[in-house]
Formats: C-alpha cells, sequence, structure tokens
C-alpha cells in the first residue's frame, strides 16, 4: 500500500512558475506508474509562464476561479472542471479569483523538467 500526504510532498516551481508538490512520480517512489500526478498553486492575479510540454497533460481545478488558455482558446474554469491538453500546446492559466487557484496535474509520461518548454 501506498499512501502519501500533500504535507510530504516538497513545494517548488516548475518553470511555468506555478507552485507543484509531486504526489505520485515514478522516478520518486517505487511506484508502476506512467504517469505523474501534482497538486497546483496560482495565486490571487497571477497568469502561470505560457509553456508547452511534450507529452499530454490534464488539470482538475480543485479550487478558485480562473481563464485556461489554450493554442489562442480561452475559457473560464472552477472548481469541477477538467482539462485536457495536448502535447505540444501552447497553454497557459490565470488566477483570476480572490482565492488561490488550486489544481491537480495528471502529466502522462511522467514530468520531467527537460520536456517543458517556456515560450515568453
Amino acid at each position: 500500500m501506498f499512501i502519501k500526504h500533500l504535507n510530504d510532498c516538497d513545494p517548488f516551481y516548475a518553470g511555468d512558475n506555478t507552485l507543484l508538490r509531486e504526489i505520485l512520480h515514478p522516478g520518486k517512489a517505487p511506484l508502476e506508474l506512467r504517469y505523474s500526478l501534482a497538486h497546483a498553486v496560482v495565486n490571487p492575479g497571477l497568469t502561470s509562464f505560457l509553456h508547452s510540454l511534450k507529452t499530454s497533460e490534464v488539470y482538475y481545478i480543485i479550487q478558485g476561479e480562473g481563464l485556461m488558455f489554450i493554442d489562442g482558446e480561452q475559457q473560464p474554469v472552477g472548481p469541477g472542471h477538467t482539462i485536457y491538453i495536448a502535447p505540444h500546446a501552447r497553454q497557459c492559466i490565470k488566477n483570476t479569483g480572490s482565492d488561490d487557484l488550486v489544481f491537480l496535474c495528471i502529466v502522462d509520461p511522467a514530468w520531467k523538467i527537460e520536456d517543458e518548454e517556456v515560450l515568453e
């Protein structure tokens, strides 16, 4: 059995300037996974840097309000929204609310810093 608490995950800033805590990652625990799962936070008024990943990504919004930008399109997002981001898509997310924008990120195959390209 593998159980991990969010508070046991060290926070760090990803290349897009989003505060991340990797919950599940096959390179950091003896897990038979292809994907990684991270908890992400964008503070009020901030926008993640425009970036792309070589891999597919899914966001699941837990808290807050925002605007998701993917390949020139934008859409408001909030709690309960699931967002699919195709490989190589140009993306960023803006916190439009007064609380932290909190979401889960699933990256498949697992996230690696060298697979992320910051575009701005």
